[in-house]
């Protein structure tokens, strides 16, 4: 089973979104985990509740550096929001498969709490859409550069990027 790290820069909202559907969608495939370099130190409760809404757990989530991960063997690293593709990564992911998936951050999302909800939605959508093209694709056959660049594309191909 290969391992996917999904990174931000506070792991509280995009980065564990991308965790929950990736375990959820590829379960047995793919085990997914969070991370951010310099994490805020909890999961936003409007992630939480995307989740729920969605069908999603919405326990063991934490938001925690990306220090946590030396050693585990990462196949894939994502990155999820645009601080975070500008950023040098931990030297232990040298050898690790990196992509790109940017999108806004909906912890800055303003107004009432149904255009906040709103904005984690099409977050979570945009998620779950580039994760379903990533199930949909021979990852385990793909050479390195070659799952890369597949990866990278389904962000560039997006509605939501």
């Amino acid at each position: 089973m290969l391992k996917v790290l999904i990174l931000c820069t506070g792991n509280s909202c995009r980065s564990v979104l991308g965790e929950a559907i990736i375990n959820h969608l590829a379960a047995g495939r793919l085990q997914a985990f969070s991370a951010g370099s310099r994490p805020v130190g909890k999961v936003n409760d409007h992630a939480l509740a995307t989740l729920a809404r969605n069908g999603l757990p919405t326990k063991g989530f934490s938001s925690q550096s990306w220090d946590e991960f030396e050693g585990e063997g990462i196949d894939i690293a994502i990155t999820v929001c645009d601080q975070a593709a500008g950023e040098a990564c931990p030297v232990y992911l040298n050898s690790t498969v990196r992509a790109h998936w940017g999108l806004p951050d909906p912890a800055h999302a303003s107004g009432t709490e149904a255009q906040i909800a709103a904005a984690f939605q099409a977050t979570f959508d945009a998620l779950h859409e580039r994760v379903s093209k990533m199930l949909a694709l021979p990852i385990e056959s793909l050479s390195a550069k070659e799952l890369s660049n597949a990866l990278n594309a389904i962000a560039a191909d997006s509605v939501g990027h």
